[in-house]
């Protein structure tokens, strides 16, 4: 049986999550930034009246006032997104079980099986748009197509509250192999850069490429591009996709620039008991370490390290996250962001101690601060090294 897949993509999802609330705001600029004094005043979301005179996201928000005067400009509202998100994989669970999230303002639908309850899978898709707008309050475009891989490209191809159906693999090649070959999903400038000097500078010359050169030169993520190229895509729509998380994570842009690993190591530890944390309240462990930092020149530096054993105890984290950053940064070098993330997530259905008891005594100590935390609030215990001018959790109160 043929598949029909389809995606939804709600159009300028933070910004337009505003006008649903404040329904006197469509069709005007509406914003959506961090906050300036905090240093974190870039543009999150902007609607598309915005983008129109020039808004991008990742603009400073001094920019994005100076461009639109006029504008209604919004703190970031995360619960507010999650519950419109909520509504719309409910809505869109009315169609199909199979839902698949892909993203907070992003889903999958298998349509496979319900085109004989629902019609075409155009008049299907008209449905769904029109029921995310008057319940949701917001507009998507939609994509359709044989697999997940050409729902996803045809979503992006009309925007905003647009529907393009791709019926089969040749409608996806007629469409999209003439188009430069960054438009092809998982493609970015590296790899658009490195393709340019093997001559290849559409998807469809991508297409056409030989692949066992691509396999040779990037392993399983050559044969993937060159998969992905031709409109090859076998994934299923999966609803139990995020049972299980893929990372946890937690990174912070500083008030003001620090350096020197004393300095650094304090705050990446307050991050390592926040990752920690939330690992333990997910019930997962994990194996991999990602410390991220970004420099005053707006660089970014991010590298990982595995240990031998997974685990969900913030000091093992901690440790880690150290020895990434003795081997890989400059201590004289200013830092403005620190992240730290736990990859290789596995649910904890056992976990391995020590001979001689010290992972007993991390994991007995951990668990005795998040039933704390659980009872009287996250601030009610913490390390001495938040007490100290430039931690984190100073800074914010």
């Amino acid at each position: 049986m043929k598949r029909v897949i389809l995606l939804a993509d709600m159009n300028s999802f933070f910004a337009s999550c505003h006008q649903a609330v404040h329904p006197e705001l469509q069709g005007r600029q509406v914003i959506v930034a961090g906050d300036p004094k905090k240093r974190t005043g870039i543009v999150l979301a902007a609607s598309y009246p915005a983008k129109a005179l020039g808004v991008k996201t990742g603009m400073a928000l001094w920019e994005a006032r100076a461009l639109c005067p006029q504008g209604y400009f919004f703190k970031p509202d995360y619960r507010l997104y999650v519950d419109i998100s909520t509504r719309i994989l409910s809505i869109m669970r009315d169609f199909t079980d199979l839902v698949e999230p892909f993203s907070i303002d992003e889903a999958f639908a298998d349509l496979t099986g319900v085109i004989h309850l629902w019609g075409p899978p155009g008049e299907i898709a008209l449905l769904l748009k029109a029921r995310i707008r008057s319940e949701a309050g917001v507009f998507c475009s939609v994509g359709i197509g044989p697999n997940k891989l050409a729902a996803k490209m045809a979503a992006g191809v009309q925007k905003p509250d647009g529907l393009t159906v791709l019926e089969t693999i040749a409608d996806f090649k007629r469409l999209f192999w003439p188009r430069p070959v960054r438009e092809l999903f998982g493609i970015g400038p590296r790899y658009e850069k490195h393709l340019r000097r093997y001559n290849i500078h559409t998807i469809g010359e991508l297409a056409a490429f030989p692949p066992d050169i691509l396999k040779q030169r990037w392993g399983k993520n050559g044969e993937m591009l060159w998969l992905c190229a031709n409109g090859v895509d076998d994934s299923p729509v999966t609803p139990s996709s995020l049972d299980i998380a893929k990372s946890i994570g937690q990174q912070r842009t500083l008030p003001r620039d620090i350096r020197g690993f004393d300095r650094i190591k304090a705050v990446i530890l307050e991050l390592c008991e926040m990752v920690g944390r939330r690992v333990r309240q997910g019930g997962y462990l994990g194996r991999t370490v990602f410390l991220t930092l970004r420099d005053t020149r707006m660089r970014f530096f991010s590298s990982s390290r595995s240990m031998d054993d997974r685990t969900d105890l913030p000091d093992e984290i901690y440790r880690t996250a150290c020895r990434i950053l003795y081997r890989h940064w400059d201590e004289t070098q200013a830092v403005r962001l620190v992240g730290v993330a736990l990859s290789n997530l596995v649910k904890r259905e056992h976990f391995q101690y020590d001979i001689f008891g010290e992972r007993m005594r991390l994991s007995n100590l951990a668990r005795a601060c998040d039933a704390i935390k659980d009872r009287f609030g996250e601030g009610a215990i913490m390390r001495g090294v938040s007490l100290k001018e430039g931690s984190i959790k100073r800074d914010r109160e």
